[in-house]
This record gives C-alpha cells, structure tokens and sequence, in this order.
C-alpha cells in the first residue's frame, strides 16, 4: 500500500485555524438547511399542485441523490482548485437554483429545480477537504466533528422555514433562503483564505493530472470506508426520513408526536459527531468505529425482533405469552443507536485524512456520494420490504445485516493487517492504534518515531 507525499505546506496559526473552521461550519450549516427545503415547503408545493405521496417523495428525495453524486467531483475539484473558491462558488450556484425554483409553474419544472436544490449537499465534502487541510492530524477528527455538527441545519429548516412558509408562502421562503445562502457564498469568498495544502501544492509547483487524483480509488481500503459510510450516514439519515411513519404505524402516535420523537433523534445524533471527532483523536478512530459497529448490531438486533406470541406446551396446559417492544423501550433503543451512528460518522471522516492526506476530495467525495447515495435508497428499499414482508421490523433487519457485514470486514481487515506486522516485526498499519498495542495512536506515535520504528499510515 502506497503512502501519500506530503504537500509542502505553510504551518497555519491557531487563530487561522479557528477562522476557517468557523467560515466552513456556518457554511455548512446553511447549505445544510437549504439541502432539506423540500421537508417544508414541499408540503404547500403538494397542496398547490395537488400532487400524490409519491411525487411529493420523489421531490423530497432528489435534493439528496444530487447532493450525494455531486459529491465525487465536488471533492476532486476541491483537491485541484482549493476550497475557498469552491464552496464559494456552489453556495453562489444553489443560491441561484433555489432562486429560480420559485418560477417553477409544473411538476417537472420543480423537479428540474430540485436538481440544482441538491448541490447544497455536495458541500459537505468541500467543507471536509478544506478543514482538515488546517490541522494537524491529531486535532483533524476534532475539527471535523464541529464541522460536521453543521448537520443541525436541517433543524433550522425543520422549526424556521414553517414561520416563513406561513407568513409570506413558500416562494418568498425560498428566495429568502437563497438571499441569506448568497450573502455567505460572497462572504466566504472574501473572509476565507486559502487552505496551507493548496497553498503548498501551488509553491511545490504540483499539477497532477485526473487519473492522479483518483489513483487512491483503486484501493479496497477505500469502498471499505464508503461501506461504513453508508450505514452510519445513510442509514441514520434514513432512519430519520422513516421513523414518523413507522411510529404512526407501529404505535399509532399521531403526525405531531411522531415527527417530534424524530426531531429529537436527529438534533442530538448531529451534535454528537463533536464527540465523535474528538474521541477518534483521543482513542483512536479504529476503535471508535468498533464500538460504535458493536453497539449498532446489538440495538438493530433487538430493534428487528417483531411482535410474537408464543405457546409453550405444558405438562398441566399451554402456556402462552408474548415479546413485544413497548414505545419507551423503542426510543432508548434508537437514540442508543444515533448516538453510536454519531459517532462513527466522525470516526470514518478521522481516517481518511490520515491516510490519504493529499486526496481528501477524491476519497471523501466517493464515501460521501455513497454514504448519501443510502440516504436515498434505504428509505425505497424499507418501502419495499413492508410490502414483501409485511413485517414493520423489516427496515431494522435489513440495517442489522449491513452492520454486521461492516463490523465484520473491518476486523478481517485489522486482524490481516497485524499478520502481516507480525510477520515482518515491523508496523504496518491499518490504523496505528489497532495495528500495534505499544504505538498506541496518537499517545506513543512522537515517542516511536523518534526510536525510528513507526512508519506513515498507509
């Protein structure tokens, strides 16, 4: 496995640092809270045009597959042009679809719009490479924690745009989010500056072509981490789309109860991605992903067990009884599972610049776009599961098998890695906290490569 060649790049300040992690998270935040309009302002969109559950799912659900593939060549164009321009520019572009969306008179015409909507989410992996590009490895997942907390955003959308939608409707809503989206694509043009690995690469006088960018892809390494990606991104997201209704279907709450119970699983889950960044630089982002893996499968395991009545034949008579999951027992449950999804989400974006420091758009767009790409097919595919099944515990099944697929490759994954170290009495990693118990990452790293026996993650 090959190793990426440092940039030569300028050592930032802390109070640069602190000035592009603020720009970015804010950033962010509202293009998140763009990403998800159509949660609002498409329920009065439906009542105008009078359209069916079906296309008023496909319109929620496009922002998020365009936002997901936009997010490949968003990150290779970050690594090549940097992601100060970058972010400005799509946050000026999305400004201008959601502007236009408002002249929008069909449904095609809305969901030609919806296309351009989307592109907010490929800011994600902007604001990825051009975070991570201003620390150091050891306060990277740290960083990129805060940052990803800007998925609060949707909570924005979720309790302002309503206040919006019913004083002035929702095309205003939508050009007011434009106007604010806008301003800030200006503003980051003007207060961010550009990021050291650019910086660096333009004084190292680095041109590299497409096929450089997207040699790391060849590696396996990489569509392991997209596969995490999927479930502790796509599934949580998801899961987010899907629990009012399984709610309303299962315990028979009404739409009010129900969507807060989901509100309250997706603002907590967001903001604990900080914690998740911050322990993956404590203890290791490898371990971070074990715990939250093993607590995953346990929670789904339970969370798939349907309603069964049992007959126990005994020596007097049957006996009869029956397991069934009581709505308190449910959400402990599922806010058990978002927490540990938090967590991992921060943990899978802690390693990639680790190994990959010099591609981190090309890698983090393709586990973003497929990480995304679940937010939009999971949802489909629990649908189709209550159908074929007709067992609401279905979507949980399904997520306990993509869980335990993940936690199950990465350790076939570590435990090959530390053969091959065994073997050759040497680190090799796949990451050093797991590869070699006495370098544990990052306590130990300074002192074993000053003994000259640790090596770059690979």
């Amino acid at each position: 496995m090959q190793t990426d060649k440092a940039a030569v790049m300028i050592s930032p300040t802390k109070p640069q640092q602190y000035r592009a992690l603020g720009l970015s998270t804010l950033a962010f935040t509202l293009c998140f809270a763009v990403w998800t309009i159509f949660s609002i302002i498409g329920i009065r969109i439906a009542e105008d045009l009078g359209l069916s559950d079906t296309q008023l799912g496909l319109l929620m659900a496009t922002p998020i597959l365009t936002g997901s593939i936009s997010r490949l060549f968003l990150g290779i164009w970050t690594d090549r042009y940097g992601g100060r321009w970058v972010f400005g520019i799509l946050m000026l572009t999305t400004a201008a679809c959601v502007y236009l969306l408002t002249f929008a008179t069909t449904y095609l015409m809305l969901l030609i719009g919806a296309l351009g909507v989307g592109l907010a989410g490929g800011a994600f992996i902007v604001g990825v490479a051009y975070t991570a590009a201003w620390f150091t490895p050891s306060r990277q997942g740290t960083a990129l924690g805060i940052f990803g907390a800007g998925n609060v955003g949707s909570a924005v959308t979720n309790f302002g745009a309503p206040f919006l939608l019913v004083a002035f409707g929702w095309e205003t809503t939508a050009q007011i989010y434009a106007s604010v989206l806008a301003v800030m694509g200006i503003a980051f043009i003007i207060l961010a500056k550009e990021d050291p690995v650019s910086a660096g690469r333009k004084k190292d006088d680095q041109q590299r072509s497409f096929m450089e960018q997207m040699e790391p892809l060849r590696d396996l390494r990489v569509w392991r981490f997209a596969l995490y990606y999927f479930f502790v991104f796509g599934a949580f997201v998801a899961l987010a789309l899907w629990l009012p209704h399984y709610l309303i279907g299962v315990y028979g709450l009404d739409i009010t109860t129900a969507g807060m119970i989901a509100a309250l699983y997706t603002i907590p889950a967001s903001l604990f991605r900080i914690l998740g960044g911050w322990m993956s630089d404590r203890f290791g982002a490898r371990r971070v992903m074990y715990w939250t893996f093993i607590a995953s499968v346990i929670c789904t395991f339970l969370l798939s067990y349907p309603p069964t009545d049992y007959v126990v034949h005994g020596i007097d008579g049957d006996v009869r009884f029956t397991l069934e999951m009581s709505l308190p027992v449910f959400i402990i449950l599922i806010f058990t599972l978002g927490f540990f999804m938090s967590l991992g989400k921060a943990a899978v974006y802690k390693h990639i610049p680790v190994y990959y420091p010099m591609h981190v758009g090309a890698v983090g767009g393709v586990v973003g776009m497929i990480g995304g790409l679940g937010g939009f097919i999971l949802p489909l595919t629990f649908g189709v599961l209550n159908d074929v099944t007709g067992i609401w515990q279905s979507c949980f099944m399904l997520m306990f098998i993509i869980a335990a697929a993940a936690l199950a490759w990465m350790h076939y994954a570590i435990r090959s890695a530390e053969r091959v170290e065994w073997a050759a009495n040497k680190e090799q990693t796949d990451l050093p906290e797991l590869a070699s118990p006495q370098l544990f990452y990052p306590l130990n790293r300074k002192h074993s490569q000053k003994g000259g026996t640790g090596s770059a993650p690979q």
